[in-house]
């Protein structure tokens, strides 16, 4: 199964918070924890932004990565690294497009 990430809502992943998504780098997997969504979205745009968390090791750089999850399938996300605390790195996603308009 492969999510179709244009037209992905913050709602997709709200009820997906503090389950794990595998990603894919080099010939490696991690889990990162997804640990919020923050929808920002109105009538005319499709704003939200997704954090993980993940190990301390390794910090992964900001680059699109193969994702996975038990129940919304594969897709591949841009994510940038924005913090660390004692719990790990936290990597975001922002997500930021036009609302189609039907056709009059």
């Amino acid at each position: 199964m492969t999510l179709d990430m244009q037209n992905a809502l913050a709602s997709t992943f709200s009820e997906h918070v503090n389950t794990p998504f595998r990603v894919n780098y080099g010939s490696a997997t991690m889990d990162l924890e997804l640990t919020e969504v923050s929808d920002y979205s109105d009538d005319h745009q499709i704003r939200f932004s997704l954090v993980f968390r993940g190990p301390h090791e390794p910090l992964l750089p900001q680059q699109i990565y193969p994702f996975e999850h038990d129940q919304l399938g594969a897709f591949d996300l841009f994510i940038v690294p924005v913090g660390r605390d004692e719990e790990g790195l936290q990597y975001e996603a922002v997500f930021n497009r036009f609302v189609k308009k039907p056709d009059r």
